[in-house]
């Protein structure tokens, strides 16, 4: 063997070994969740390019046309964070909620406006991507509901297509109040109470078209599940989420996602998960948490099995499947990225 047949023959095995390693490494990402939704974590999505904010409560992202993800967070040094799918800081404003909860975004006639709950001012804000606020709704006082505004809790939004809002008084009185797009209280539904078509921790709410017809989905924490009302606030289905304490509901495609904040219990602190739910309401992956078991058609107890969450709050699905987790009470982190594999 000659002098450059050895130098080939050895560069070819050095490269045959650098790609046998990396795909090595890559069999050994830890992936999480189940069935064809699994997921590699990056914990330090946000924070490998240290940006100089600082956060509180990380409550909810939203995606906007442009790919840019927008964080909320009640820390009014920067109550909106935006970034981009890498994790860089684009731009960061807002000093005006520090009850910031809920984070929505809809189009209306091609613009994008964002809708903020704010659970310590107990007012509701729609304001423009700059941070102008627009509008603001504040406790329904006068009609029968609510005695003081301090009763009014909002921790979400829901927008139709015409414009009317949505709210759940998911800390408060637990109504759904239905507002036009100029905040004018039209109707609501729900409220405190031990029936079916009553709520309890009414945490989210959000529109679901995935069967053709339009509905709305509403948390009830407490009883751990999703209920569905029609507009006028008729109870269609109750979806059954036993051992989850779940945050809002959120669509992608055919798929329902949900924050789990805690599990079994809600008594249990630092044990939530990413639930992950078919076009049929059936729970097909457990991200951080069991895989999910049904007996005779019934969902058996879903909790936290790998302890890479504490208090997940919301999750958000980038146009590309990856999902990005924003936690309460946990120390303050950054979201968590998820990379769908």
């Amino acid at each position: 063997m000659n002098r450059k047949t050895f130098i080939q023959k050895s560069s070819v095995m050095a490269g045959s070994l650098v790609i046998m390693k990396d795909l090595f490494a890559k069999s050994k990402e830890v992936r999480y969740g189940h069935s064809n939704m699994k997921y590699t974590l990056d914990k330090n999505w946000a924070t490998k390019h240290a940006p100089n904010l600082t956060v509180k409560d990380c409550h909810e992202m939203v995606q906007d046309k442009k790919g840019r993800l927008f964080l909320l967070t009640n820390e009014t040094k920067n109550n909106i964070i935006i970034f981009n799918k890498d994790g860089r800081v684009l731009e960061s404003w807002g000093h005006e909620f520090p009850g910031g909860h809920g984070l929505s975004i809809h189009d209306e006639n091609g613009e994008q406006f964002l809708y903020i709950t704010d659970n310590e001012k107990h007012q509701v804000y729609k304001v423009d991507l700059n941070g102008n606020i627009l509008l603001t709704i504040d406790a329904p006082l006068g009609i029968g509901l609510y005695n003081k505004k301090e009763e009014f809790i909002p921790t979400e939004t829901a927008i139709d297509s015409n414009g009317d809002i949505f709210i759940a008084d998911g800390y408060g009185a637990q109504h759904i109040l239905h507002y036009d797009r100029e905040g004018k209280l039209k109707n609501h539904f729900g409220g405190r109470g031990e029936g079916d078509s009553f709520l309890d921790n009414a945490h989210g709410i959000c529109f679901d078209q995935r069967n053709g017809k339009k509905s709305l989905l509403v948390t009830d924490r407490t009883r751990n599940c999703f209920k569905r009302f029609d507009i006028a606030g008729k109870l269609m289905e109750i979806i059954s989420l036993p051992g989850a304490g779940v945050c809002r509901p959120v669509i992608k495609g055919d798929n329902l996602y949900a924050a789990v904040l805690r599990s079994p219990n809600m008594n249990i602190e630092n044990s939530g998960f990413v639930t992950i739910l078919d076009k049929r309401n059936k729970v097909i992956s457990n991200v951080g948490g069991n895989e999910p078991v049904y007996k005779e058609g019934k969902l058996q107890q879903i909790q936290q099995q790998d302890k890479i969450f504490a208090h997940p709050h919301d999750v958000c699905v980038d146009d590309d499947d990856n999902l990005y987790v924003a936690q309460w009470a946990s120390g303050k982190v950054f979201p968590y990225k998820l990379k769908r594999v």
